[in-house]
């Protein structure tokens, strides 16, 4: 049976658990249950927290885990991303007062407090850069404002939490994250289970990007549709009743659908259609 481990709470909980039900896992009704079995897909899911996850993957008791890329590296745990997710993302970048430093370069003999020890220290070393680290577990932008430190490094979504603090970002970004699926390094891959539970997630990935686009449209204008909806590999094209009018079907970008749709009605398309893809195999 795959072992695998999930999130048990925090931003990236719900979203991998919304996937996973997607990709057809049974998945747990109540915060409180901490193992949850899918007898019918032999799957163990466990619900840990995240930043413990690529510590029990790298340990090998587990075989896959969905973390965050940042809580993978600052861990240090010998485990590798295989698979992005693309929900949870997030930027890490470095802040200070106004005035204080124009960038990392700055920072020599100053002190850098965040919650992503790992990933600043091994930054400042990649950088050269001679800085001591204090680990706080939230909350670190009032840091400066108590004293404790010149830096802070964190998560940057919008910048108004440090706006409010009195603080500004500076630098270029540390790094950029997502929900990942991980292993542990050097492990096999030719486990079946664990290429159908990536199949599975590729194909909730493709099923989210994409739509079903159906349109009827003149035969003599059918290159220049099917250049505006190649499909993946090829568009279906299939003839109609009517002489000289043809149906197309293909897969499109989703955020590309409506300037599709546009696109062909201008052609002299019509019909336009567009579903959603639950799921898929490519």
């Amino acid at each position: 049976m795959l072992r695998i481990a999930v999130p048990n709470k925090g931003s990236l909980s719900g979203a991998a658990s919304a996937m996973l039900h997607e990709a057809g896992y049974r998945q747990r009704k109540e915060s409180k249950e901490l193992v949850v079995v899918d007898a019918d897909n032999e799957v163990e899911f466990f619900y840990l927290r995240p930043k413990d996850i690529a510590i029990y993957v790298a340990s090998g008791r587990l075989d896959i885990g969905i973390t965050g890329r940042d809580l993978l590296l600052d861990s240090g745990a010998n485990a590798e991303e295989i698979l992005p997710l693309g929900f949870g993302r997030s930027t890490f970048r470095y802040a200070t007062r106004p005035g204080t430093a124009k960038g990392p370069e700055d920072f020599h003999g100053m002190t850098i407090a965040t919650s992503y020890e790992g990933i600043v220290a091994k930054h400042l070393a990649d950088h050269g850069i001679d800085a001591s680290v204090v680990h706080l577990d939230g909350a670190v932008e009032t840091a400066i404002q108590l004293g404790v430190a010149e830096v802070i490094a964190d998560v940057v979504e919008t910048g108004t939490s440090l706006r409010n603090a009195g603080l500004e970002v500076i630098g270029e970004p540390i790094m950029t994250s997502e929900a990942v699926v991980i292993r542990r390094s050097g492990a096999e891959t030719g486990n079946p289970q664990a290429q159908q539970f990536l199949r599975r997630l590729q194909g909730v990935l493709v099923a989210r990007s994409y739509v079903m686009m159906d349109y009827d449209c003149r035969a003599e204008h059918l290159e220049r549709a099917v250049a505006l909806t190649p499909g993946l590999e090829s568009p279906t094209v299939s003839p109609l009743h009517n002489e000289g009018w043809v149906a197309v079907r293909a897969m499109v970008p989703a955020k590309e659908a409506q300037r599709i749709m546009d696109d062909l009605y201008e052609l002299g398309a019509r019909a336009i259609l567009t579903t959603s893809i639950h799921a898929c195999r490519l």
